[in-house]
């Protein structure tokens, strides 16, 4: 039994952290999956699904996996002369600075195409690896299989987590993913041939690159006021700017204009307040605000970034050296974070949010972004309430001829202050600046304002971004004709995959298991819940993500120890518990939850954010006992996730909140057919409980 262990809790290990691994590694070399990289963990669950389902047919499947990964990994590494790197996603429905739409000498079907090549790819290295999980599944009794496997996946998650926390490069990320494979499962030349050779192809690709937990940095040198150009996932992201007096002045003629133009746009937020003790800047990134705060004599600057390789790039590089001044504080942290609890409750005369957008997601569960909810109303009225008497919020936002972003900028301050923001620009229409005072003089705000062009806003009407639906990048009125067919694409190869390994009739197949299918799609959307629900009370931040993931493994654990060693509770009264602690987690939200105390508000969101969590895992582990085919359950059980991670895009036009009433949907529907199940073939169960 302890060889099977380790074989179950090995190949566990090798999937979680190759679907980090490949979900981090794919958004950066080829831009368009830093932003669809749900997609990424979707063709994941796929690919494990089906090879569970294919693990008695062809257990040796495993053997493949390597030289696939070898396949996908060389196509990566050469993404850039392959004309991936900057491949568009055929959808102008959410802007992805620049990765939406199509170049002229594109096709909408090609770059689908593409899309689908990789995610079918993707899916074929994972679907060798779970024909391993399942051929060894089948040799223990399958709850302790199953704890197997998830102390596997959290020691996963775990060893991804260091990683990133030491701030690796991919050649790391993929030797703990692969060695595992090579050591205890497929000990073929060619299996370690190809691992060695996707090692060498990741560490090819870095280029002198620098790695974070959120993106690959790639710095390149710039000309005259900017020094230094910061790329992230592959997109211009900051400039590092020398924006001094001296550097105006000893800037060439041609150049000086802009960099002086540049300057003042910079310190704005900076000389709206007569008093100059402290300010606050949300995003401070490499240091050009911090700079600009320091130039204009603020007294203290405390200066939120959430990465902390591009704060260390500010602190390297930035000609002007702000992050070595005594007068600043940094803070490695989310915004969001920072506003509602950071520096206890201390006032500011400056909020500054600093041309903070992200390239990449917060979780690979969700369609938010990283920058999500730091542009909802309730963030900007917690900004607010921030500014002292006199003092100033801004807004700086590169918005690029996206005119519903300033609109709908416009709209949450108004939601947020009670007024609408005077919105100016410098040398560059494409970036605005969005600012509301709090009694500030009218003849002084006027004053400082009258370098700069007023910005009228437009008479479109668009909806306020919010906690529920924080999707500032989401455009009015464009059906996501993009989104909807690759989507529907991937759900047809998901039930065309599903059709050759489970058979044509899903319901009446032998092998799938409809209940646990529906137990999966329900999972994924209360996971995703709980991730989005628990960020705002603990930070968007990698590390908090980590901990939400570690946590739910944990819980799974607890309750599938709790299923072997107790006697089996009812199916029922677990249902009746799970639906009782989804409608208390539907009416009680984190907004709610604002209103205690942050350490009370924690505990209370952990507390109703597992609940479910917890309940549905007891409910899982019932039904695996129950199976006749652990393994083939597992696997329908992750392809049902497959519909969980399709139906999660649903969160963007009818919210976040949804979901939960669409999980207990799909966990009523699970409880349906199996006693539907179990009425027509009620000697097939095994006498482990009572329903």
């Amino acid at each position: 039994m302890r060889r099977v262990a380790i074989q179950i809790g090995s190949i566990t290990f090798a999937i979680l952290a190759l679907e980090l691994t490949l979900i981090r590694w794919m958004s950066q070399q080829i831009r368009v999956f830093a932003y669809l990289s749900n997609i990424l963990l979707i063709g994941a669950f796929l690919g494990i699904g089906l090879g569970l389902g294919l693990s008695r047919r062809a257990p040796r499947l495993v053997d493949w996996a390597m030289p696939l990964l070898m396949i996908l990994s060389g196509i990566l590494a050469f993404a850039a002369p392959l004309g991936l790197t900057y491949l568009s996603f055929p959808d102008r429905s959410v802007v992805m600075w620049g990765a939406e739409g199509l170049r002229v000498d594109e096709t909408y079907a090609e770059n689908l195409v593409a899309i689908l090549a990789l995610f079918a790819l993707e899916a074929a290295v994972f679907a060798c690896l779970g024909a391993a999980l399942g051929a060894w599944f089948d040799e223990a009794p399958p709850l302790r299989a199953y704890s197997w496997d998830l102390a596997g996946s959290l020691l996963g998650v775990l060893a991804a987590t260091a990683l990133a926390a030491f701030r690796t490069s991919p050649p790391w990320w993929f030797a703990i993913a692969c060695v595992p494979v090579i050591v205890w499962h497929s000990r073929r030349w060619w299996s370690i041939a190809s691992a060695a050779a996707v090692i060498a192809l990741s560490a090819l690709s870095i280029e002198g690159a620098l790695f974070s937990p959120y993106n690959r940095i790639d710095l390149r040198r710039g000309t005259a006021g900017t020094p230094w150009i910061l790329y992230a996932n592959r997109d211009n992201h900051q400039r590092v700017a020398d924006l001094s007096p001296a550097a105006v002045a000893n800037a060439p003629e041609r150049e000086r204009e802009a960099i002086a133009a540049s300057a003042a746009g910079y310190e704005l937020p900076f000389r709206l307040p007569e008093r100059r003790r402290r300010a606050l800047i949300s995003g401070a990134g490499t240091g050009n605000d911090v700079a600009a705060a320091l130039r204009i004599g603020f007294e203290h600057v405390v200066a939120v970034e959430i990465d902390p390789a591009i704060r260390d790039a500010g602190k390297r590089l930035h000609p002007e050296h702000p992050y070595s001044d005594s007068r600043v504080e940094s803070v490695i942290t989310d915004a969001r974070t920072y506003l509602e609890t950071g520096g206890r409750g201390a006032m500011f005369d400056t909020v500054c949010f600093g041309l903070l957008d992200s390239h990449a997601m917060f979780s690979s569960m969700s369609t938010l972004r990283l920058d999500n909810y730091v542009y909802t109303v309730q963030a900007m009225r917690r900004a607010w309430s921030r500014v002292a008497p006199g003092g100033v919020l801004t807004i700086s936002f590169a918005i690029w001829k996206q005119q519903f972003i300033s609109d709908r900028i416009a709209r949450n301050l108004h939601e947020a202050t009670g007024r609408w923001p005077r919105i100016v620009t410098g040398h560059s229409l494409n970036e605005q600046t969005f600012i509301v005072d709090k009694g500030m003089s009218p003849a002084r705000l006027d004053a400082v304002l009258a370098a700069f062009r007023t910005v009228k806003p437009s008479s479109q009407d668009v909806a306020p971004s919010t906690d529920d639906w924080p999707y500032l990048y989401l455009r009015p009125g464009v059906f996501p004709a993009g989104y909807v067919v690759t989507l529907s694409a991937v759900l047809l190869l998901a039930i065309a995959g599903a059709r050759a390994v489970f058979g044509r009739g899903f319901y009446s197949a032998r092998r799938f298991d409809l209940p646990l299918f529906f137990m999966g799609a329900a999972f994924l959307l209360i996971e995703t819940r709980s991730v989005t629900d628990l960020s705002l009370l603990f930070g968007s931040t990698w590390m908090v993500n980590s901990a939400v993931f570690a946590g739910v493994l944990i819980v799974a654990f607890c309750a599938n120890a709790y299923v072997q060693k107790a006697r089996m509770p009812r199916l029922g009264t677990c249902m009746a518990v799970l639906f009782a602690a989804l409608l208390l987690s539907w009416l009680i939200t984190p907004g709610i939850l604002a209103w205690l105390p942050p350490a009370a508000a924690r505990l209370a969101g952990v507390i109703i954010n597992t609940l479910p969590i917890g309940v549905a895992g007891l409910i899982f582990s019932i039904l695996l006992a129950r199976s006749p085919d652990p393994a083939a359950s597992l696997g329908s059980n992750l392809v049902g996730a497959i519909v969980g991670g399709v139906t999660e895009y649903a969160s963007l036009w009818i919210g976040l909140h949804a979901l939960t009433a669409i999980a207990a949907v799909f966990y009523a529907a699970a409880f349906i057919v199996f006693r539907r199940a179990a009425v027509r073939a009620p000697a097939a169960l095994p006498a482990t409980g009572q329903v």
